[in-house]
């Protein structure tokens, strides 16, 4: 979900790309169902496995694991830690809930990136 809500919302800080530590292969059709019914489109979603090269191309990674991630990623740094549950299996609510969190701190991490970005140009 975070990866279609930065697409739409925040394209212009933010070049998402979606990994997992256990993919499922695909992308739940209730989390397809969620995104459409807010707007949302999930064509391109993939559920892959995070490679080193991907994390290390990365400038942020989202951590929604719920792992520790001095246990799980090699470069702490670039680590932010969002709480969210996993979704998969529940009803529908569930998922709106999930989505409405995940938008909203998307729009945060995007929010903090524009006016980084402004502080820069404007420093300059």
């Amino acid at each position: 979900m975070a990866e279609a809500i930065a697409r739409y919302d925040a394209a212009d800080v933010i070049e998402p790309s979606s990994a997992g530590l256990s993919p499922m292969g695909s992308i739940a059709e209730q989390t397809r169902q969620t995104l459409m019914q807010n707007g949302y489109s999930a064509d391109g979603l993939t559920s892959e496995a995070l490679t080193r090269e991907a994390g290390d191309a990365a400038d942020i990674i989202i951590n929604m694991t719920g792992r520790p991630r001095e246990e799980t990623f090699w470069d702490q740094a670039k680590v932010e830690d969002w709480i969210v549950q996993d979704p998969y299996g529940a009803v529908p609510e569930t998922y709106q809930r999930v989505f409405e969190g995940i938008k909203r701190r998307v729009n945060q991490l995007a929010m903090g990136l524009r006016e980084k970005r402004e502080n820069k140009t404007t420093a300059k």
